[in-house]
């Protein structure tokens, strides 16, 4: 009998949505969050990256798009935008979009990944970043540089920390306790096969060794789990370890998360307007119930729909659960 397909290990479990209790397998109304991942193309290629983003990916979200982002906030009951990639500093209309909702009164949430800022033709958004007072979350896999450089490839720690100084420059990260202009949130995701440790535990090593050996300040600290899709799941694949991972995340299964299941609470566009119930979802191009778009939301505001699930869910739920604000239970 041959080796197991990768959808095969991803099935070796029971099926995530028995274990879910009916009530919380449908969104929430309102919905909180407007997710918007503005394109694929990124600096980096990353080791465990779901989305597989990298510097020759070509999907880039179309303005027409991003107006309906706009709309969609506007009549949807949202009340926090969080803007994804990719890196999205290399959208070409990012600074546009930025500023249509600072006009907004909307201080936007943007996934960064601190390198991109070390680019000459990048390195203005750390002050566009001060000016529309966004609330930056930075991905920064661990506090040294052999297992950064692994998953990131060679150089990008001291890139990271370089970034993490610029926008310390303008306000961003906390000072000796002192508070920061803006808030600026590390996350952390395991670099092998593991679930996280506590928030609390890695965020006090991260300060011992980032702002002690380096002098470099964050906010705070989220940890995430790293969800069985993309190129962490094809990995794990290859070298016959997913359905040991698949197991250890069923036998962490904890029913405290499902009530805060980010799925319940956003919603994840695409580039192309597509919708889908988180950004893992989106990975594995699972689109909401219905199918409707962006400009189907920026009509009008859509009803309660139940989430669609699939086993690379027990992510979300093993431990302390994980969403992309870190524990959730």
């Amino acid at each position: 009998m041959g080796e197991a397909s990768l959808q095969e290990a991803m099935e070796s479990v029971a099926p995530f949505v028995s274990l879910v209790p009916q009530e919380h397998r449908v969104t929430n109304d309102p919905l909180t969050t407007l997710q918007i991942n503005v394109g694929y193309r990124c600096n980096l290629a990353c080791r465990h990256c779901h989305l597989q983003c990298g510097p020759n990916r070509e999907e880039a979200m179309g303005k027409d798009v991003m107006q309906a982002c706009l709309d969609a906030y506007d009549v949807g009951g949202f009340s926090a935008v969080d803007i994804t990639g990719g890196a999205p500093e290399m959208h070409p209309d990012m600074e546009w979009f930025l500023r249509q909702w600072s006009s907004r009164g909307v201080s936007p949430i943007v996934r960064t990944n601190l390198c991109i800022l070390t680019d000459a033709a990048y390195e203005h958004f750390v002050a566009l970043y001060d000016e529309v007072n966004a609330q930056l979350f930075a991905s920064l896999p661990y506090y040294e540089a052999g297992n950064v450089d692994k998953i990131r490839g060679m150089g990008t720690f001291d890139a990271s920390l370089e970034g993490l100084r610029a926008l310390n420059a303008v306000g961003y990260g906390d000072h000796d306790g002192e508070g920061d202009t803006h808030p600026i949130t590390l996350v952390f995701n395991p670099a092998t096969a593991t679930l996280p440790p506590s928030q609390v535990a890695i965020e006090g090593e991260y300060r011992r060794n980032l702002t002690e050996k380096h002098g470099v300040h964050f906010s705070n600290l989220v940890a995430i789990t790293n969800n069985p899709a993309g190129r962490f799941a094809e990995a794990l694949h290859r070298k016959g370890n997913l359905e040991g991972y698949m197991k250890r995340l069923h036998d962490a299964f904890n029913p405290a998360t499902t009530e805060g299941m980010m799925c319940r609470n956003q919603i994840s566009v695409g580039w192309d307007g597509k919708v889908y119930d988180c950004d893992f979802n989106q990975a594995l191009g699972l689109e909401i119930v219905g199918g409707a778009t962006i400009f189907d939301f920026a009509k009008e505001r859509q009803p309660v729909r139940n989430v669609v699930f699939a086993n690379h869910c027990y992510g979300c739920t093993a431990g302390a659960g994980s969403s992309c604000g870190g524990e959730t239970a």
